[in-house]
């Protein structure tokens, strides 16, 4: 029986059925929205939280080729990390 919310665990790039919900209604979100979200999102506090799943999400984009070496380090100098 089809699942919507499971995710094929060999495709990378396959965001599961919660996250395309995400991610539809922050693309919807007006541009002042979007900031102030972020904003609150990306807080030192959460950011030191989180290094942990962070680096490991980046290094797996790196790997997919989602993003560049570059790109990787420049992520990691905007976060603190």
């Amino acid at each position: 029986m089809w699942n919507p919310f499971k995710k094929n665990p060999n495709d990378p790039n396959q965001i599961g059925f919660m996250q395309k919900i995400a991610m539809k209604k922050v693309m919807n979100m007006s541009d002042t929205e979007r900031m102030k979200l972020m904003q609150k999102v990306m807080t030192p506090k959460n950011i030191a939280k989180n290094k942990d799943k962070i680096l490991a999400t980046l290094g797996q984009m790196k790997a997919s080729g989602q993003m560049t070496a570059d790109q990787v380090e420049m992520a990691k100098q905007k976060l603190g990390l």
